[in-house]
């Protein structure tokens, strides 16, 4: 683990303002899924250096210039929706001694597995979206973001295809 393994570069007021995300959910919930599409899909976006580098920055308060641009107008986009893709697949099951559970609240109906999909595939659209814009910024401007085009000493590449996703089943 490194230092900065707890600094998130959305947050869920991020999720709250730009999609439909209610304002009386629990957002301890919602973290791992901002923090889980940030460790792979951003990482994977940037590669290792340029990942810690603007991660480092975030901690320190000291992100500025064009790596503030990145994030604002390219990273955080995409953590938004593909953060909340995955939200959609799981915020409707808890883990508990009794097993896994499906929450009903009451006078309330459950969408249809395809409805879910639906959801979610448009979701994952919009992520992509922003990746690809993500991805067109940095090819164009390598040279703003020397840790981009660095030797990743065994770490992991920029990678500018989206990551293998896979539905879900039931």
């Amino acid at each position: 683990m490194y230092a900065n393994d707890n600094v998130l570069l959305i947050t869920e007021q991020h999720l709250f303002k730009y999609t439909q995300l209610q304002g009386n959910i629990d957002v301890d919930k919602v973290t791992p899924f901002i923090k889980v599409a940030q460790d792979i899909q951003a990482q994977e976006v940037l590669g290792t250096k340029l990942y810690r580098k603007i991660l480092t920055d975030v901690q320190n308060s000291t992100l500025s210039g064009n790596y503030l641009t990145l994030v604002e107008q390219y990273i955080q986009p995409m953590l938004i929706h593909y953060a909340m893709a995955d939200l959609m697949l799981f915020h409707g099951y808890e883990i508990s001694n009794a097993g896994i559970l499906r929450n009903s609240p009451e006078s309330t109906s459950l969408p249809a597995k395809d409805e879910i999909d639906s959801l979610v595939k448009r979701q994952r659209d919009i992520a992509e979206t922003y990746r690809g814009k993500c991805v067109s910024y940095l090819s164009y401007y390598p040279q703003l973001f020397p840790e981009y085009t660095a030797d990743q000493e065994s770490q992991m590449y920029p990678d500018s295809d989206p990551s293998n996703y896979t539905g879900w089943n039931l």
